[in-house]
């Protein structure tokens, strides 16, 4: 079996590779865009193994590969660099550590999406920079509506709030600015519609999707997002683990027995968390124990500092109905009572 250390970067990648029949070895500098790449994997007829660190644009590469029936590995990059200690660093090393990791057993292998995965995910993350953009907008229209002394806050994006903002007496080129930002803002409120559509169909028809929809305050959105996200729940076996990869935990600096913990971590996918933190708001007017939690942790705390508990504790429960495939209500009596199993047979 050949197996192949990858250093991989957008123009090119350093691989180091060894045959562990007969124990040949070598390496190599490939460039994409002569087809280099390309021409060695597929000159290589037996199954291969490809290791290579989690890297941006990458999903060609990932893609060829397997269409040539070999198997690639995606290793966690901030464990990989853990893992060699000399200071010096060059790609032919980084490409030679790879393999050695490979060929030992240590590589820090993650879990990646199929295909139909990643396009759902392409589907989700649209919508989330559409949705960014429009608010952009809408903040430009505020402001354009305050400095000539029309504050209306939301009401400003009801039919009466938008017709008095079209007709506010301007100089030309403010007028423009106006005109060009509404059309903006028309145009991305036809795309979002049709994108909500499409995720609420997508949502619909999976499974884990419509169970996690049976929180209230989650809607197709959130649920959908966070079933592409955590993948196989089974490779978490506590829900601790899911707030960390999320990176919803705080960090932490404990040493000599004095424990100081700071703001969270903000480790893990950005788009699932920042969805929690919104949707955060929503379970709280819709759940009444997740509203019993905010309002005591307000009391204590900072209302940003509550919304993340809740939004932590929400992606523990959507965890455990996955890993349980108990809808709600059910799952709060689950999460309650000590004498109720959180795994069952599994």
């Amino acid at each position: 079996m050949i197996i192949v250390g990858c250093d991989f970067h957008p123009s090119w990648q350093q691989i180091a590779w060894l045959d562990s029949e007969t124990g040949e070895t070598g390496e190599a500098k490939l460039v994409h865009a002569a087809g280099e790449a390309k021409w060695f994997y597929e000159q290589l007829g037996a199954p291969v193994l490809i290791g290579m660190e989690a890297t941006g644009n990458s999903q060609w590469f990932i893609e060829l590969v397997e269409d040539l029936g070999h198997e690639i590995w995606v290793g966690d990059a901030a464990q990989i660099r853990a893992s060699y200690v000399r200071k010096q660093k060059t790609d032919k090393r980084d490409a030679a550590h790879i393999l050695k990791l490979l060929v030992e057993g240590r590589f820090p292998k993650l879990w990646t999406p199929d295909r139909e995965q990643r396009d759902l995910r392409q589907l989700v993350l649209h919508r989330h920079k559409l949705v960014e953009i429009r608010t952009r907008v809408k903040n430009e229209l505020q402001h354009l509506s305050m400095n000539k002394g029309m504050q209306r806050k939301r009401k400003l994006w009801s039919q009466a709030g938008l017709q008095s903002l079209r007709e506010l007496p301007l100089k030309a080129w403010t007028s423009c600015r106006r005109a060009d930002l509404l059309g903006l803002l028309t145009m991305l409120d036809e795309q979002i519609g049709k994108l909500d559509t499409a995720v609420e169909q997508a949502a619909q028809e999976h499974p884990q999707a419509r169970l996690l929809m049976t929180q209230p305050g989650v809607g197709p959105n959130t649920a959908l997002a966070f079933v592409l996200t955590i993948g196989d729940v089974s490779r978490f076996p506590r829900g601790k683990q899911v707030a960390s990869y999320l990176g919803l935990i705080p960090r932490e600096e404990t040493s000599g027995g004095r424990q100081k913990l700071g703001a969270i971590t903000k480790q893990g996918n950005r788009l699932l968390r920042s969805l929690l933190v919104e949707v955060a708001h929503n379970v709280v007017r819709c759940d009444p124990g997740f509203r019993r939690q905010y309002l005591h942790h307000c009391h204590q705390k900072a209302k940003g500092v509550a919304t993340l508990a809740v939004a932590r504790k929400l992606a523990v429960r959507l965890y455990w109905m996955l890993r349980t495939q108990t809808a709600y209500p059910e799952v709060v009596r689950i999460e309650s009572s000590s004498r109720v199993p959180l795994i069952g047979a599994s």
